[in-house]
């Protein structure tokens, strides 16, 4: 069952009390579990389980998502806040030096806690912060499109949309390969989820002049890319490698931007040995 926890950082402001809801499984070394922008730390349950049997797997509601609350005011949403927001959540919870794994927003974020030396290890699917301009802009423009369409839809459609293959494709295939294949219910509650997320445009305004740069030499690095993305487009994951030349780059065959749905096993499988 999901949990939250509090706990205080310095900002330019002084001390601030934040909170964060987290699902914590299993037994064995710890995984930090990182979402995307607008999504929610069940964007993971197709992979929990199997990750569970071997791990200790925390997945985190990042500031201003899912159900955790917005960073106060004067506390920024960018890359070193919210990575010393991510370290001492660590700290609170007692676990040192987590493997990290993340997707977009959350694959850049656990970069960022690799660069910091906060983590073991890192495996990134579809990280932000390796597109060019013109990509950059295109994936804002698409995530600003999804939000707009999560706001105007009444509830009663959505949950009429959710309940055929067509209404989920709707719904989710921007960042689904197979979208069919997500439960009317989960559809729902990240449709709701991007809709409520008040993170949203503080996070798409701190990521607008985000290029990561640093090689992360010495630390173990994974970087993994669906061949169906449509919103990083995979070519983004050829400079990631470019960038840290001893990561290991990993195609995934048939997945989109988010592929913990679209192939449970292979990404699965991708984390526990990028975990090793």
């Amino acid at each position: 069952m999901a949990a939250q926890v509090s706990f205080t950082i310095e900002s330019l402001h002084g001390p601030r009390t934040l909170s964060l809801e987290y699902e914590r499984a299993g037994s064995g070394e710890p995984l930090l579990l990182l979402h995307g922008i607008g999504h929610h730390w069940q964007a993971w349950r197709p992979v929990m389980d199997i990750l569970a049997a071997e791990r200790e797997v925390i997945a985190v509601d990042l500031p201003g998502f899912g159900a955790s609350p917005a960073l106060p005011d004067g506390v920024p949403y960018d890359l070193p806040t919210v990575g010393r927001v991510l370290g001492a959540l660590c700290e609170s919870l007692d676990v040192d030096r987590p493997h990290v794994a993340g997707n977009s927003l959350g694959g850049l974020l656990a970069l960022e806690l690799g660069r910091e030396k906060r983590v073991r290890s890192v495996t990134a699917l579809s990280p932000a912060g390796f597109w060019v301009e013109s990509e950059r802009r295109y994936a804002f423009a698409t995530l600003r499109a999804m939000r707009a369409g999560a706001e105007s839809l009444p509830l009663p459609v959505i949950e009429r949309m959710s309940r055929t293959a067509t209404g989920r494709a709707a719904l989710t295939s921007t960042i689904y390969a197979r979208p069919g294949r997500r439960s009317p219910e989960a559809v729902v509650a990240e449709t709701l989820a991007l809709r409520h997320a008040s993170g949203f445009h503080q996070t798409l305004a701190a990521g607008r002049n985000v290029l990561f740069t640093d090689d992360l030499a010495g630390l173990p690095v994974t970087i993994a890319w669906g061949t169906r993305d449509r919103l990083l487009l995979r070519r983004q994951g050829v400079r990631a490698k470019r960038v840290m030349t001893d990561a290991r780059l990993v195609r995934l065959p048939g997945c989109g931007h988010v592929p913990m749905n679209d192939d449970p096993a292979l990404v699965a499988r991708v984390l526990l040995d990028g975990s090793r």
